[in-house]
């Protein structure tokens, strides 16, 4: 078992217990040493590395081996999962694994931040009914 730092759709935990099947609670974090940009024609985001930025996400703690099955099928071949430090809000740092995308992806990022208020107001019913991630776990 191990934590994961969510970045993008899957701070919603809506989505992330259906991917997982698992009813998991979000703890409020950062990751410095990160940038999160918008990928070309999508909803969802990627993770960069950049010392110069961090991105606030959540933290799903104890995820389960088959959780993690599930959750490398949903990412896809776009990212590799990666052990990080994360920052809670009490100012502990605790290790987590997020999706950081692939460098032969790189030609895929726009140069510009992924606004995830914008993606539930305007994307987050688009994104559940078009990402090619739901038909890997089928």
């Amino acid at each position: 078992m191990g934590h994961l730092f969510a970045y993008g759709t899957l701070m919603c935990n809506d989505i992330m217990e259906e991917i997982t099947r698992s009813h998991l609670f979000p703890v409020s974090a950062t990751l410095r040493g990160y940038r999160r940009m918008r990928v070309k024609g999508e909803h969802y985001p990627a993770l960069v590395s950049d010392t110069e930025q961090h991105v606030e996400g959540v933290v799903y703690l104890n995820i389960s081996g088959a959780s993690w099955d599930r959750l490398d099928r949903f990412e896809g071949e776009m990212y590799s999962r990666e052990i990080v430090q994360v920052e809670l809000n009490d100012g502990q740092a605790i290790p987590a694994e997020t999706y950081v995308a692939r460098a032969e992806f790189m030609d895929y990022l726009l140069d510009a931040e992924w606004d995830f208020a914008e993606f539930l107001r305007k994307n987050k019913g688009i994104f559940r009914r078009t990402y090619k991630g739901y038909r890997a776990l089928e």
